[in-house]
């Protein structure tokens, strides 16, 4: 049988703070041969190359993602020399890799006994690598999932603002997202006293709740970290709400943010569902 990934009180402080709180866990995979920069640089050559996104790590924390600049090296010159390439890295879906697959898996299920009983069932578990040169910056943005970040190596600060607050990621901003647009957020300094910064060093981890904007500073030394995440009905529901008043939005009117957690946004996610199944079926008519 493996050994427990997560520590007693890792798994005492998420089931505090899941799912609606940010904040540090601990964890035992301190050492693990799969992230080791060649084992990294081995992984990136059986991914499929769309995902292994890389570029430069010295940018600003607010950054139009069509102006982010490229390194000018292949994803291994830059895993191997992460160290002086000046390099932001992540290693995408590493689950259709069957080793990183397992561990994976592993991971998460120390979760599901604390995860099931609040949100359900963990719904499309994935996971991704970040290989960051000293410096370097992740810029200001959100995601959807649930997500756990595991600090391996080097030193990072995550800033992490409130999910759902509305004067620091807009409404139109998430319902963009949800028709397809980037993860990036505008920056404004405005509302930089309104995020918590969280020191991760090797064997620390944090738990960053579905849509909680946040951007990352790397310390001096070169960081490897690994991302488990998944999704939750009470997730899914929030993003249809999303889509939905996107709908709303465009005939003038002004909706109100989903609900956030106990809170349910059933109602606008079955008729945005109801809405985007009757377009299918009259597309599929059309053809």
């Amino acid at each position: 049988m493996t050994d427990a990934f997560f520590t007693p009180d890792g798994l005492s402080s998420f089931q505090t703070l899941y799912p609606e709180q940010p904040g540090l866990l601990t964890h035992g995979l301190l050492g693990h041969p799969l992230f080791e920069l060649d084992a990294l640089v081995a992984l990136a050559k059986r991914i499929r190359p769309v995902d292994a996104e890389y570029n430069r790590g010295d940018i600003p924390v607010g950054i139009d993602p069509s102006a982010t600049p490229s390194n000018g090296l292949s994803a291994e010159e830059t895993i191997r020399s992460i160290e002086e390439c000046g390099s932001w890295m992540v290693l995408k879906f590493i689950e259709q890799d069957p080793t990183y697959r397992d561990l994976l898996h592993s991971l998460l299920a120390e979760l599901e006994p604390l995860v099931r009983p609040v949100t359900g069932e963990m719904l499309k578990l994935e996971g991704f690598i970040f290989i960051s040169s000293p410096g370097a910056v992740t810029p200001f943005h959100f995601d959807p999932e649930h997500n756990i970040l595991l600090q391996l190596r080097g030193r990072k600060t995550m800033t992490v603002f409130p999910a759902g607050d509305e004067s620091v990621a807009s409404g139109a901003s998430h319902e963009a997202f949800h028709a397809g647009g980037h993860r990036n957020l505008p920056w404004r300094e405005e509302i930089a006293a309104s995020g918590e910064p969280f020191e991760l060093t090797p064997g620390k981890a944090i738990y960053v709740p579905v849509k909680a904007p946040h951007w990352v500073k790397n310390g001096p030394e070169v960081s490897i970290s690994l991302s488990i995440t998944w999704r939750s009905e009470w997730s899914y529901q929030e993003a249809d709400a999303r889509s939905f008043n996107r709908l709303v939005r465009k005939l003038g009117l002004d909706p109100a943010p989903p609900a956030r957690f106990p809170r349910q946004n059933v109602a606008k996610s079955v008729a945005y569902r109801a809405i985007a199944k009757a377009e299918r079926a009259l597309k599929g008519g059309r053809s």
